[in-house]
Formats: structure tokens, sequence, C-alpha cells
């Protein structure tokens, strides 16, 4: 587990943020974990994970049936999920564009926002009817190498950007020379086109295709990401080009609208 700049501070609390890492590595696809495989996810000695699982599960922020020793997010962790997201008003507002949006191009339709030096998914819109990739909510993505990673870079306050490529940096190889370009070429890309594709020769794999626009609430202190990614056979440059990314824009400027909100990205003095 890479160091936050924040952690120098005298006010981080350093075993809070270890016990809110182990929440973190918890996936949708898991059947529980063990401490051990906490301990490997997070980079957090095993005899700490111990300590930390057994206060959550106390606090019922996991949840223990003694299967194999495995941990599972706990009711708490849901209470706390549901009451964060009715909170924050645009992640219901949003469903029923995005969901449209799935369905009209046939792609998956994800909600990232940043989680250190990645980014997690967060919601899901699965086309009906129409097989699509296997992202799920919880699913960890790069910065370097993914539409989705290059546009939250070029939304981002500049304060917010150089903390987070120094929290990065190394990352499948990422490098402030490297960031700073993916930040000014997918600005560019949303400026004159309103959505940002990361050409397919520098994505981190090459099974996926995705065309991604940022959108910046008012409850939120930095943007979050909308995509809509599916397997290069269906979803080919040309086609993100002249469909997926224009309807993708045209989805969040609807969302926009809806919350009386200005555009998430303007022209930078």
């Amino acid at each position: 587990m890479s160091e936050l700049p924040e952690s120098r501070d005298r006010r981080f609390a350093t075993t809070l943020a270890r016990g809110l890492s182990v929440l973190r590595a918890f996936r949708a696809s898991d059947d529980g974990l063990g401490n051990a495989e906490i301990s490997e996810r997070t980079g957090i000695p095993k005899s700490t994970v111990s300590r930390l699982t057994f206060t959550l599960q106390s606090l019922g922020y996991l949840t223990h049936a003694r299967r194999q020793d495995r941990y599972r997010p706990g009711p708490a962790l849901l209470a706390l999920g549901n009451v964060a997201q009715a909170s924050i008003s645009f992640v219901d507002l949003s469903g029923p564009i995005m969901q449209r949006l799935a369905d009209e191009t046939a792609t998956l339709s994800l909600l990232l926002v940043r989680d250190g030096s990645r980014l997690l998914i967060v919601k899901t819109w699965r086309p009906r009817g129409v097989s699509s990739l296997w992202l799920e909510a919880g699913h960890r993505l790069p910065l370097k190498g993914t539409s989705s990673g290059h546009t939250l870079l070029a939304a981002m306050p500049e304060d917010l950007f150089a903390a987070t490529v120094v929290n990065a940096a190394g990352d499948r190889g990422l490098t402030a020379e490297g960031a700073s370009k993916a930040r000014q070429d997918a600005y560019a890309q949303l400026i004159t086109k309103g959505y940002n594709i990361t050409p397919p020769d520098e994505y981190f794999t090459a099974n996926i295709h995705a065309v991604s626009k940022p959108f910046q609430s008012r409850d939120l202190a930095e943007p979050v990401v909308f995509t809509c990614g599916a397997m290069p056979k269906d979803l080919t440059v040309e086609r993100m080009e002249a469909q997926v990314g224009p309807k993708l824009n045209e989805a969040i400027k609807e969302l926009e609208r809806i919350m009386g909100q200005p555009p998430s990205i303007t022209v930078r003095d």
C-alpha cells in the first residue's frame, strides 16, 4: 500500500486509514476474504489486519460466519453505503439516463470515482438482452492507459492532479510527464468533442475499448467519470467517434440540466 501524502500530516489517523483500506479490499465477486488475502491486497501486515478485522466485525462493518474464517461486508457497511448514495443526489438521477444509454449503444455504462491512486467502479448499467463486459462494482482500473483514468486526470483541479500523480507514480509505469501529457490530450478532446477516447495502443489491456466523460457534482469536491465500454470487436474507434461518444456527451449534459449545474468541463484560463 503506497503512502499517502496526507499521512505525513500530524492530523492523519493512520489506524483509521488502515481500517478503511481493509473495507476497500473487498470486491463484489469475492466469496469472503481471509486475513491473509486482505493483507496481500492492502499491504498491511497480517497481525495488524487480524486486529482490524476483529474490530470491524465487532462494530458490524464486517461479518464472520465462521466459514473457513472468511470475512464479508456487514450490515453496518450496507447501511453506510445506502446513506451515502441517498445523500449524493446525482447517483439516483443518473440511473435512468445511463441505463437508456447502455441499451441504446449496447455497451456497459459505468460510474467511476477516484480511490487513492486508482479508479473504483461504483455503479454499472448493463444493456438489456446483450452480453457485456465482466467489469462490476468494486473493480479498480489504473489511471494510466484507460479512457476513464485520462479523463479523470483532465478534469481534476491542478492541486489534486499533482497530489494524485505523486501517489500513483510507478503504477503501470505512470510518470509525471506521462500523466501531464495524458491530461492535456484528454482535456483537448473534452473541449473539442465533449468526450475522451484514449488511443487503443495506449490501453493497459487489449480487450476493452471505452469512451469517457467527467461529471462534477455540487455534492462532491472532485469530479467523477462516466464511461461506456465494450469489447473492441463490438466497439470500434469509429463507432465510439460516430455514435457512442456523442450519445455519452448528451447523456451527461442531460444530467447537468436536470441538476441545474453548469458544464463540468470548461476552457481553462
